[in-house]
């Protein structure tokens, strides 16, 4: 036998082996909704809501947020904006004639960031609960009574949500969200899970710590910080919201790559976390650590070594492996790979933290990023 052959299957077996495991977990325990202990609860809520440039979303915005099931009155929107268009007029505007619910406007003359923008808006909000979203995304109705319904429970200290729409009919995103979203139900019912989504985040005041001003992934830090403060983070499917996404692999780069850096920045940051804090340091971070950092390469090597042991067995009718990949991935971003197509979206997300790793060791990581402004056409 080939040695070729041999690495290849050992490299293949070592890469599968965690993702069996998850499975294995996954049908075992079979876990569904919040673990939370959810109650009934209507407590006042300052919603934050960073803007840069959103004069062509920001009223779909903010009819998004007056659309929600809630006691206006007693919610009260942060807006921490760096705009140099027409953002900030608008807002005015918008709220020049409406009494509830209570605007917040800060301004910012020169743009420092999303991390930097939510410290300082974390210094003006006046709840003890504190709803994040973002502009490019849209929100269920009830995502706020579903929100306070988790944080009812004192063991929680930070919910998000799950996606359950794409618009612009991406499957690619839509398999990557579901496959996400079954992780993070896991993650949440051993104890807490890693990824928050900034489009639909709450958590408690108290719970929060500054975040670093280079961070790349400012939601999903503020929830690490929470558990390193003894409260438990979990994904609720009730609390559903809505972005867009794109299917093409060239077009999927700039949100998923900066996406990943950031969860690669936060892992390594918070690698002292390993081994500790219950089932979260003990499982949850070690399977993330897998998944983000160690499967990308163990993927690259498998398929190299795929190709040189069916080259070493086969000669040049060899290459057929490497031109199967090339095939998989053409048809994977058209969508068109049918019952594997989920797997295309595992492997696209591989590229991402391939990539992200790549960009954090030769680049300085700054929290500023230009915005994808091709995510945003959908919402106009």
């Amino acid at each position: 036998m080939s040695l070729f052959v041999v690495v290849a299957g050992s490299l293949f077996a070592i890469t599968a082996v965690p993702y069996l495991a998850f499975l294995g977990l996954h049908a075992w325990l079979q876990p569904s909704g919040s673990p939370a202990n959810k109650q009934e609860w209507e407590p006042p809520v300052s919603v934050i809501l960073p803007t840069y440039n959103e004069e062509t979303i920001i009223r779909m915005k903010i009819d998004d947020l007056l659309g929600i099931d809630y006691p206006m009155e007693k919610i009260e929107l942060v807006v921490i904006d760096s705009s140099t268009d027409n953002t900030r007029k608008i807002i005015r505007e918008y709220f020049a004639n409406i009494d509830d619910p209570d605007l917040v406007l800060l301004e910012e003359d020169d743009r420092s960031g999303v991390a930097s923008a939510i410290n300082r808006a974390m210094e003006a909000v006046s709840s003890e609960i504190v709803f994040r979203t973002d502009c490019d995304s849209k929100l269920g109705s009830d995502v706020l009574r579903e929100a306070v319904a988790n944080l009812s429970d004192e063991r929680v200290g930070a919910v998000t949500g799950q996606q359950t729409d794409v618009l612009g009919e991406s499957q690619v995103e839509q398999d990557y969200r579901d496959i996400i979203a079954r992780i993070q139900t896991l993650e949440s019912h051993l104890d807490s899970t890693f990824i928050c989504h900034g489009p639909c985040f709450a958590f408690r005041q108290s719970s929060f710590q500054a975040i670093k001003s280079d961070s790349l992934a400012d939601d999903s830090e503020i929830g690490v910080n929470v558990r390193r403060g003894g409260g438990r983070v979990v994904m609720d499917p009730s609390l559903r919201f809505v972005e867009s996404g794109v299917s093409g692999f060239s077009q999927r780069r700039t949100r998923k790559d900066r996406r990943a850096m950031g969860l690669v920045q936060l892992l390594v940051r918070n690698r002292d976390i390993l081994g500790g804090f219950g089932q979260y340091g003990q499982i949850v971070l070690p399977f993330n650590w897998w998944f983000m950092i160690v499967s990308p390469w163990l993927s690259v090597l498998t398929a190299v070594a795929a190709t040189a042991a069916a080259v070493s067995l086969l000669d040049i009718a060899g290459i057929v492996v490497l031109l199967a990949l090339v095939a998989f991935f053409w048809l994977g971003q058209r969508d068109t790979l049918g019952p594997v197509q989920p797997l295309y979206a595992v492997v696209d997300s591989q590229v991402s933290l391939l990539i992200a790793q790549l960009r954090l060791v030769m680049s300085d990581a700054t929290g500023i990023w230009d915005v994808d402004r091709e995510s945003r056409k959908v919402f106009k």
